[in-house]
């Protein structure tokens, strides 16, 4: 079931409505039942896989804390091990099984030989990479011993299964989580009203931003050939909004569905291409995909312990592995190895010439805060290149396009400007009052006036339902 599906439209406010007559226990068993009608409404068959995985982390989560509880905790690996090989064995057979026979087959045959495997062109479990890793990341914290393991199987099962935040994130921690689901919840009239406007911002920015964007994305980089180097750097900028709208747009009404819950998810999203280099990018691109990589890969290869150049090889090999989270591609894995690159090569230049905060904020302030944000986005929305190219030969056909200069700015520009305006103009005020609610404190007249703004133009973008880009992950 999709957040932009009538669907989604008629399921949300029928368990909204059920779920305020209920008591606690109630409302977990009627969220748990909602998340498994709402991931089954896709495919019934990956219920199951779902289910493996809970059940294995709950018994392993249980078995960690046992062993330290009964003085054998060198025993506990066993179950921390158990919970690494099963998730990962899940995920990598349904989304890397394929992937990694051809590449066999291809680095083969240049020595003449092949391999015996088929392939089974498995269907993607929706949301796999997404549960799998919340899922390790509770037993990892009960291996670490910074959180206590659940002995109530059905709210483990409504951590893992969560529906909001099931499909796409954000990848939420046992820690933030847990607690909510384990004690009364209250909704107030501040969780309805965030929630009403989280709902109609994602709408926005998925329906009227994104699938906007993405129709016109879709003819660059279908026939790259036939376009200009101009117009192909519009097509990148293009797909930069497109997937920005698109994945913050998710989480927006993710956030917003569970604020009507009374349930906080984290913010996944905080004005990414106001970053001013790639560090401040990863800060605030998807960051709980990133505060997961820097938690449970970074610091677990050595992080910044072990000298400088240890220190870049972990960022490169962090930011690999999260690539090829993304898909199984090699574009996938040039787009991580590039940010590999770009997070390395900032860290060498701010250890050679340390970071001095500047006393004032006069022009020249300005001035290399607007060089450093260009830059910045440059440098993020050329990666998207290998991100949204379907193949190797894709990427070298827009790569040769972009040198076609013909030095002047087609007509393409326009729905590029006026999509930027669309976007800036719900980041900017958030981002000027540092406020993500500052539109609710405006009187009721603007609010009205916005409001019906807003749903005019998903009245008219409305017709065209894209599925949402991470879905494939």
């Amino acid at each position: 079931m999709s957040f932009n599906s009538l669907a989604f439209a008629i399921f949300l406010p029928l368990v909204v409505l059920l779920y305020y007559r209920f008591n606690l226990k109630q409302q977990n068993l009627l969220l748990l039942a909602a998340s498994y009608f709402f991931y089954g409404y896709w495919d019934p068959r990956f219920l199951t896989l779902l289910l493996i995985s809970t059940i294995i982390d709950y018994w392993a989560g249980l078995y960690i804390q046992r062993c330290v509880d009964t003085g054998k905790p060198e025993k506990r690996k066993l179950g921390l091990m158990l919970s690494l090989f099963s998730n990962l064995t899940l995920l990598g057979f349904f989304k890397y099984y394929d992937f990694f026979v051809r590449s066999a087959d291809v680095m083969l045959a240049k020595f003449g030989l092949s391999t015996s495997l088929p392939i089974l062109n498995i269907i993607l479990p929706v949301g796999i990479s997404f549960y799998t890793f919340q899922t390790l990341s509770y037993t990892f914290d009960i291996y670490r011993g910074t959180l206590k393991p659940t002995k109530n199987f059905i709210n483990f099962a409504l951590f893992v299964t969560y529906f909001p935040q099931l499909v796409a994130g954000p990848i939420e921690r046992a820690a933030n989580l847990l607690p909510q689901l384990e004690k009364p919840r209250v909704v107030n009239q501040d969780h309805f009203y965030k929630g009403i406007y989280l709902i109609l911002v994602g709408l926005v920015r998925k329906v009227v931003i994104a699938d906007t964007a993405g129709s016109l994305v879709e003819n660059y980089f279908n026939n790259p050939a036939n376009y200009s180097g101009e117009q192909l750097i519009i097509g990148l900028f293009l797909y930069g909004l497109q997937i920005y709208g698109d994945f913050a747009g998710y989480s927006d009404i993710a956030r917003g569905s569970s604020y009507l819950l009374g349930i906080e998810l984290m913010r996944n999203f905080h004005h990414p291409y106001f970053a001013v280099n790639m560090t401040d990018f990863w800060r605030r691109w998807h960051m709980s995909l990133s505060q997961w990589l820097r938690d449970y890969l970074y610091i677990a290869l050595g992080g910044n312990r072990k000298g400088k150049a240890r220190t870049y090889l972990n960022n490169m090999l962090t930011m690999l592995l999260g690539g090829l989270w993304h898909g199984a591609s090699w574009n996938f894995v040039f787009w991580g190895f590039l940010h590999g690159l770009y997070l390395a090569v900032h860290k060498f230049f701010r250890n050679l010439i340390p970071y001095k905060k500047p006393a004032t904020k006069n022009w020249a302030y300005y001035i290399k805060y607007s060089v450093n944000l260009l830059f910045t986005l440059c440098l993020a929305n050329f990666t998207w290149l290998f991100f949204r190219s379907k193949d190797v030969a894709t990427t070298k056909a827009y790569l040769a396009g972009l040198t076609r200069l013909q030095w002047d700015i087609p007509m393409a520009a326009l729905p590029l400007l006026f999509l930027t305006f669309l976007i800036l103009s719900i980041d900017l005020p958030q981002a000027i009052k540092n406020d993500e609610y500052a539109v609710l404190k405006l009187n009721w007249i603007w609010k009205a006036l916005l409001a019906c703004v807003a749903l005019l133009l998903l009245f008219i973008c409305g017709g065209y339902r894209a599925p949402f880009i991470y879905f494939q992950f």
